[in-house]
């Protein structure tokens, strides 16, 4: 059959087709000889004797791969591709079983350096209490008490005469707070050094005895220093172990204010006694919150202000602030700058003091606040 003209004209097998064939079988044929060399060479090294001849591929002395029976062990082959030739990758070298470990397995982040933030020291929610013995703690801050919003850069110390002002004018008092251990005292020079107000102590309960004792110097000094026109606040040194004692303590100061005006408020002021027992010792926080409360109390509703006193020691740890919010506080922390964080309105910062009319050292105090007004 004559086939089509067009299929005439494109013969089946191009030139350039059949070179390629050729190429491709000279160089499988190149690739054999070289195997076949390299596994005489094998046999050689091997003790398999030189005058062996080499066993053509597929006869029944060399089966082909996979032809062997399954039940007996591999016979050697000469001649023939075993899978250890073909398995050239493991002549790279590898990575340990620690790297590929190391590697599968995601490594551990590393922990971030502790930020300020969990420093007590920085994080702004923890304030350093230093206790009378001498060791340190970071408490929490309490974010249910009303705190202190005084800006101590309008904080001016001159003279010892610690001074807060508010839009470049004077809104506080300078004070004294005196007792019988000051002896006797010229309230009026001690007006014309400055000073503003006086706390004076009315008595105390003794802490060993519990027997309450007017101070010596009481009415001279409410006397003289109401006198000299010197603003007058009053405190008494409690050592009530019971609401009861707390009770009469107060009592015993109403009794003997009299006549006199008490501008600023009357405080009460329980603490720890250095280097000795005391018999509030025993009490604990709840008890002691419930017997400030009670003097305090007993106070207020005899008309006049009442005013807890302590140090940051006693304010924090000995007793119960969020039960006492309805009083001010008078902070005696000697210091620069107090770092109380609740809010007060006095502010016993100085206890060597030189003051003109007292003999020896004074004790001096700031208010914020003018209690004779309030």
């Amino acid at each position: 059959m004559r086939l089509p003209d067009d299929f005439e004209e494109r013969p089946s097998i191009t030139p350039t087709l059949v070179s390629a064939i050729v190429a491709v079988t000279l160089f499988v044929g190149a690739i054999l000889v070289v195997v076949l060399l390299m596994n005489g060479r094998k046999e050689t090294a091997n003790g398999g004797g030189a005058d062996r001849p080499p066993q053509p591929i597929g006869t029944e002395d060399t089966p082909l791969l996979g032809e062997a029976d399954a039940d007996e062990a591999p016979m050697p082959t000469v001649g023939v591709l075993s899978p250890e030739d073909l398995d050239f990758w493991d002549k790279y070298p590898t990575e340990s079983a620690e790297e590929t470990v190391e590697e599968s397995v995601p490594a551990e982040p590393e922990k971030p350096a502790e930020t300020a933030s969990a420093d007590p020291s920085a994080d702004g929610k923890h304030t350093l209490v230093q206790y009378a013995d001498g060791k340190e703690e970071w408490v929490l801050i309490s974010p249910y008490l009303p705190k202190n919003d005084y800006d101590f850069t309008k904080l001016v110390c001159q003279s010892d005469r610690m001074k807060y002002y508010v839009d470049g004018k004077q809104v506080s008092f300078v004070g004294v707070d005196v007792s019988k251990y000051q002896d006797y005292i010229d309230f009026v020079k001690v007006k014309k050094d400055g000073i503003d107000f006086v706390m004076i102590r009315v008595g105390a309960r003794g802490y060993g005895t519990g027997q309450l004792t007017l101070d010596d110097f009481f009415y001279d000094n409410l006397k003289r220093a109401s006198d000299a026109g010197l603003r007058i606040g009053l405190y008494f040194s409690s050592q009530a172990v019971t609401e009861e004692e707390a009770v009469e303590e107060a009592n015993m100061v109403l009794e003997n204010i009299g006549d006199y005006a008490i501008d600023y408020p009357i405080a009460f002021d329980m603490e720890l006694v250095p280097n000795d027992t005391a018999r509030i010792d025993v009490l604990s926080r709840t008890e002691k919150t419930k017997i400030a409360k009670a003097f305090l109390d007993t106070i207020q509703a005899a008309g006049y202000m009442g005013v807890l006193y302590g140090n940051k020691e006693w304010l924090i740890k000995e007793i119960d602030l969020s039960k006492l919010t309805s009083y001010d506080v008078w902070l005696s922390q000697i210091a620069d700058i107090p770092d109380y964080p609740y809010r007060f309105s006095m502010w016993q910062y100085k206890d060597d003091a030189a003051v003109d009319g007292i003999a020896g050292y004074a004790r001096l105090n700031i208010s914020f606040i003018d209690y004779s007004e309030k």
